[in-house]
Formats: structure tokens, C-alpha cells, sequence
């Protein structure tokens, strides 16, 4: 059995509340409307039914509600997004045995009143939130309560990348061209997140925090030399701040954060090299299963045959595909979905 641990589907009711208030029309929202499969429960079953043995993880994908309402505003938001996939998860829980809650560090309290709600009410199997809050880093003393909430919870954090075409590669530019901002510029996102996280002291004040990474942690695994033996030299290339010293408070190694507190999913846009990088990075209890459906040119089962296809290829141990594919999930959640 193969269970996706991060696909996404937007919910009837917040697709109508942002209609409501003339949001979601423009750019990332675009490319959501032109993708049936995530908006139209209908038409992804139909989808799923090409699969035996496979089920999703369903989680909300973007527009952040940040980018969409005000932080007086985000917390209501969530709560009609993760309501719609709650209910979706009641009435089709062989397709989809469980859902990761929506909230928004736009509004601290507001998102750890939701991840309550959404874990102890609802069921949710975790919370999704976004490298940045409007251009903001997330490693921030004023998001420290939420993390400790989520290490009470016992439940991992979904960390999708949220940079924008408004993100310019250049200084002397005010846009990003031709969608390097996603292309690159969402890669580049996820590992400065994981960086911030690293050095903030984030992860040594809240051990036991899951941060689970999209897209295999993005750039990291191609940079192990970088991030290991290029980042113990840390402080060398500055002149205005003791990173040595900052380097010398953690409490492991640059790279073991990396390697050891994040849990990566597998969604690599069907490509088998990349694949073999992160699997070769990362510890094989650490990995998930994931595909990011539908988000291929296919819109929709493209890259879950693809997947299979690539794993059948790598040839991986049982025990190792079983961890991968569902057993990492389960025991990072707490929750079953292979009986």
C-alpha cells in the first residue's frame, strides 16, 4: 500500500469564500483554477480509481491565506478549509484515510486556537504552514508558542514554499522572470527555511518539533558539501557577526540538522535523479512518500504512475519501501492507514 503523504485539494468552501472577496484569481490562484482535480472532488476520485493499493494525504495548497485576508481574518479562513477537508475525509476515507489542517502564523494565536481544533476535533493529522508569513521568516521568537503547541500535539508541521513572482532574482528588478521564482526560487525557499530554522536555535529549543519538508528539501541534498563541511568553516566569510560562536551554542552539527530533524517528502517532478539524491541524503526513517499531485502536466495521475514507475526502478529493500511509503507516516502522525 502507498500512502501520499502531500497532495493537495482546495475545498468547495474556501474556493467560494475567496470569490466572495475577489481573491485567487491572479498567478499561483490561476494555476490552481486550471487544474480540475484540485477543486473538484468529482473528477479526482474518478482520478484515483485508475490506482489500487494507493491512497492520499490531502492537504490545501495556495494561495497562503496570508496573501489572500488580513491577520484578523486568516484564522476564520482556515477553519473553512480545513472543515471542507475534514468532511471530505468522513465521507471518502478509503481514497483519503487523513488530512493536514491549514493555518496561518500570520495570526500566532489564531493558528495555534485552529491547530487545536483541527488535531483534537477534527482529526487532522498535523498542520500545513508556509516557509514565510508575507515575506517574513518563520524562525521568529513570536512563532515559539506554536511550535511548542505542536510538540504537544505530538503532530508533524507540513512546511509548503510560499515565494512569489513579487520575489525579484535581481536587485536592480521588481519581478522575478519567467517562473524562476518557482522553479528555482521555491527550492532555494524551502532550504533557507531549514537553514533559519537551523541556526535561530529553533530546532534546540523544540526538539521534538516535525518539520516535514516538500520536494525533498529542495536544493539541500544536492549541497551536502556545502552545508557540511562548507558551513563548519561558518564565520570565516563574515566580518560583522560571530557565526563561530553562534556555530559553537548549537547542539549538533550543521549537516545532522538537516539530515536528522527534518522528515523530506519524495514529490520531485518524476525525476529519478533527484530521487537518488534525496534518498541518498536523507536517513531512510525520515523519508515519506509523496507525489505532489496534481500538479503534473497530466494534471493528476501522471506523477503517481511516474513514481511508482521510479521506485520500481531504485529496487529498494521491502522493509525500506515499507518505511517509505507508509510506516514513516504512521509513526510521525500516530496515526494507522495500512491495516
Amino acid at each position: 500500500m502507498r500512502i501520499d503523504a502531500y497532495t493537495h485539494f482546495i475545498p468547495a468552501g474556501i474556493l467560494q469564500a475567496m470569490d466572495r472577496i475577489g481573491a485567487g484569481q491572479r498567478d499561483i490562484g490561476k494555476r490552481m483554477r486550471g487544474i480540475p482535480c484540485i477543486y473538484d472532488l468529482d473528477a479526482r476520485l474518478r482520478m484515483l480509481d485508475e490506482f489500487d493499493d494507493y491512497a492520499q494525504i490531502i492537504a490545501y495548497s495556495s494561495p497562503p491565506m496570508e496573501d489572500v485576508v488580513g491577520p484578523d481574518e486568516v484564522e476564520g479562513m482556515t477553519r473553512i478549509i480545513n472543515d471542507g477537508l475534514a468532511e471530505i475525509v468522513d465521507r471518502h476515507g478509503d481514497r483519503f484515510p487523513g488530512f493536514v489542517a491549514q493555518v496561518s502564523l500570520a495570526n500566532p494565536d489564531g493558528a495555534i486556537r485552529e491547530a487545536v481544533r483541527a488535531v483534537t476535533e477534527l482529526g487532522a493529522c498535523g498542520v500545513q504552514i508556509y516557509t514565510n508569513v508575507n515575506g517574513r521568516p518563520i524562525d521568529g521568537d513570536e512563532f515559539d508558542a506554536f511550535y511548542g503547541t505542536m510538540e504537544t500535539l505530538d503532530k508533524p508541521v507540513w512546511i509548503h514554499p510560499a515565494r512569489r513572482a513579487d520575489f525579484a532574482d535581481y536587485k536592480t528588478e521588481e519581478k522575478s522572470l519567467y517562473e524562476i521564482w518557482w522553479t528555482f526560487g521555491w527550492s532555494y525557499e524551502t532550504a533557507a527555511m531549514m537553514a533559519r530554522l537551523v541556526f535561530s536555535g529553533t530546532l534546540d529549543r523544540h526538539p521534538k518539533l516535525k518539520p516535514i519538508v516538500h520536494h525533498f528539501g529542495g536544493i539541500v541534498p544536492m549541497l551536502e558539501g556545502r552545508v557540511g563541511p562548507g558551513w563548519d568553516q561558518i564565520g570565516t566569510r563574515t566580518s560583522d557577526a560571530d557565526y563561530k560562536a553562534l556555530k559553537d551554542g548549537l547542539k549538533k552539527r550543521p549537516l545532522d540538522y538537516f539530515k536528522q530533524n527534518f522528515y523530506p517528502d519524495t514529490a520531485v517532478f518524476s525525476s529519478e535523479l533527484s530521487t537518488r539524491c534525496g534518498l541518498g541524503f536523507y536517513p531512510t526513517e525520515n523519508i515519506l512518500f509523496a507525489t505532489d499531485c496534481p500538479f503534473d502536466p497530466e494534471k493528476g495521475p501522471g506523477f503517481i504512475r511516474d513514481n511508482k514507475t521510479i521506485f520500481e526502478a531504485i529496487d529498494l529493500p521491502r522493509d525500506v519501501w515499507e518505511a517509505i511509503h507508509y510506516k514513516n507516516l504512521e509513526r510521525i502522525t500516530g496515526k494507522t492507514f495500512v491495516k
